[in-house]
């Protein structure tokens, strides 16, 4: 029996900025958003959205790098950093949270270590205790 290729380092996804999409994502790897996606975002790897890129909808994720406008409710299961060009507005949960000067953020933060992890995260939480 063959045994499932594992893949060391995930591939980055691009979302490029004359991109608009308008559903649902599902990023077994990390995904960089420079264009526009109206729908929710589930991704087991980082998120990061650039200045140029917009969400509107709900982002799931192990870690997120934001800059540019997200609309809608956020649960990043480690880090969420918040650059300063980023607009903010909705309601986070998240591990940890950094933020730089400049960053808009309008919403309740709650801050939850086993908030809606992944199944991986979820292990490796467990293992630490």
């Amino acid at each position: 029996m063959a045994k499932p290729v594992v893949i060391e380092a995930p591939l980055v996804n691009i979302i490029g900025p004359m991109t608009q999409i308008e559903g649902n994502l599902k990023c077994g790897g990390d995904i960089r958003i420079e264009g526009s996606l109206k729908g929710s975002i589930e991704c087991k790897g980082k998120i990061v959205v650039g200045e140029s890129g917009m969400v509107e909808g709900e982002i799931i994720c192990r870690n997120g790098d934001f800059s540019g406008r997200i609309k809608g409710q956020i649960t990043v299961a480690e880090l969420l950093t918040l650059k300063s060009g980023v607009t903010l507005e909705g309601d986070i949960t998240i591990g940890k949270l950094a933020i730089e000067p400049g960053a808009i953020f309008s919403g309740k933060c709650s801050m939850d270590l086993t908030a809606r992890q992944t199944p991986e995260t979820q292990t490796q939480v467990n293992a630490k205790k």
